[in-house]
């Protein structure tokens, strides 16, 4: 699909704020409402925008301690290991990646207890050999 700037301005404002209305994305587009909602519409049916969620707020966001937890499989283990991975609350997100380790989950729980635990449960899932561990400290850089 080929996209233009408009649309790619759309997706901006949107990634920053999805709970805006037509009328406001269309001011500061500079495009009509009917042709800002053509354009949502589109993206949409054309499957660039899959969904809208929700953006915790930062006061949220720093109670919660966060990790990387890098995950070697076993082989043939990915879609069972996923599918225990999504079972798991405090599972952010799960990254299949290049390199010695196959996977990388973000974990966000609300006690370094509660990470720890988690962090255990990911190593105890069958398929998983070995897991590394890196608690985020800080957030430089969140777009």
């Amino acid at each position: 699909m080929t996209m233009s700037d408009k649309d790619r301005q759309l997706l901006s404002i949107l990634s920053e704020n999805a709970r805006l209305s037509t009328a406001m994305l269309a001011r500061r587009l500079g495009l009509s409402r009917t042709t800002v909602q053509a354009k949502i519409e589109r993206l949409e049916r054309d499957g660039v925008i899959a969904g809208y969620g929700v953006r915790l707020s930062d006061d949220f966001e720093s109670g919660q301690i966060k990790a990387h937890v890098l995950i070697t499989l076993a082989a043939k283990a990915l879609g069972r290991v996923t599918q225990e991975l999504q079972a798991i609350a405090d599972v952010r997100s799960v990254y299949s990646v290049s390199g010695s380790f196959d996977m990388i989950a973000i974990v966000a729980s609300a006690s370094i207890s509660e990470l720890d635990m988690v962090i255990d449960k990911i190593g105890d899932i069958d398929g998983v050999e070995k897991t590394l561990s890196s608690i985020i400290l800080s957030t430089r850089i969140n777009r």
